[in-house]
């Protein structure tokens, strides 16, 4: 590993002040994902600045309802957290389908929003990778592309996200606050992360210096349900090969109020359906429907040698999920165990 120096911050504005004085410098906050590619040589900071002691590790209520949750607080607590667990469901589960227990307990928000793809190219130094050394080319395109993109890929980059997290973000219309060297702003959860193009090195829109503060979740609204399915290889400890958050209230006649779908491990981002919204929102609530929503949606996919099974894939996810949130609730006498 590259020797480097290491400093504690003690606010957040002193982190990103301390960030600007130092060339080649990073965040730390969990580092469940940063420490693991430094070992590999992905990542060789030149100054680490710890940012775990900020304060930034509560989650509260948000001025006009919701929730604001601290970049420090960890995977383990937020899925934990009464307040999301009962108005953010889809929230508490993606957490718990994400990594191990053990890693949960120490992963913060802001490092799961943070964390890098896991395309096996990226992390192989010996293979040419566009996101690690842009201009050296794309491996993955002409290699094992079962776990690759199907959505928004480039000729540069096939790679995915794999947060789980963040696409349960996305269907909240969760935002992102950021603290940098021109201060404050704000950027939506769902366009927070990039699509490849001709720049995938970057992953985020974040800008030189800036540090994830909080994230804000706005209030639910009346009536909705929420959840989150994931598909992997086994049941635990994997990243997903196809997944879904969504969040579907519907008037009493059974047609659709308000509709918000977002697809994970498709796309170098969590891909937020707004086409499969159209089509749901005013239109009754039924099995028929959620498959022509979706399916509308999945016509931009272009798989690639060995992951078109992706597309039906993700199908059957998102339209059991919708399906799944129509039903009327069951009562809790009746409920499956672990409903």
């Amino acid at each position: 590993m590259k020797p480097f120096t290491f400093e504690r911050a003690t606010s957040p504005e002193q982190a990103v002040s301390a960030f600007a004085a130092q060339p080649h410098a990073y965040f730390l906050a969990g580092g469940t994902n940063l420490v693991d590619l430094m070992k590999l040589g992905v990542e060789a900071p030149g100054h680490l600045i710890d940012v775990s002691r900020l304060g930034l590790d509560t989650v509260e209520t948000a001025p006009g309802g919701g929730l604001r949750v601290g970049a420090n607080v960890r995977n383990s607590d937020l899925a934990a957290h009464p307040a999301v667990r009962g108005d953010y469901p889809a929230l508490a589960q993606a957490l718990l389908a994400g990594a191990s227990g053990q890693l949960r307990n120490l992963a913060t928000t802001g490092g799961n929003l943070l964390q890098r793809t896991r395309c096996p190219y990226f992390q192989d130094l010996s293979a040419p990778c566009n996101k690690r050394e842009p201009g050296s080319g794309c491996s993955a395109r002409e290699g094992a592309t079962r776990d690759m993109a199907v959505l928004g890929h480039s000729e540069h980059c096939v790679a995915t996200h794999p947060s789980d997290m963040a696409v349960a973000l996305a269907a909240y219309d969760a935002e992102v606050e950021l603290l940098g060297p021109e201060g404050t702003r704000t950027v939506p959860a769902a366009a927070f992360h990039r699509l490849p193009g001709d720049t995938p090195e970057r992953d985020t829109v974040l800008r030189p210096g800036e540090l994830v503060a909080h994230l804000t979740l706005p209030a639910p609204p009346a009536g909705a349900r929420a959840g989150y399915r994931k598909a992997r290889d086994r049941a635990s400890y994997a990243f997903a090969l196809a997944s879904a958050a969504a969040v579907l209230a519907l008037d009493e006649d059974g047609t659709v109020r308000h509709a918000a779908l977002a697809f994970g491990a498709l796309a170098h981002r969590p891909w937020r359906a707004r086409t499969a919204e159209e089509v749901l929102v005013g239109t009754r609530a039924d099995a028929d429907t959620f498959a022509r929503a979706v399916d509308a949606e999945l016509a931009a996919a272009e798989p690639l040698a060995d992951n078109a099974f992706k597309v039906p894939l993700a199908r059957g996810v998102a339209v059991r999920l919708l399906t799944t949130l129509a039903e009327p609730p069951q009562p809790a006498a009746n409920r499956p165990a672990g409903a």
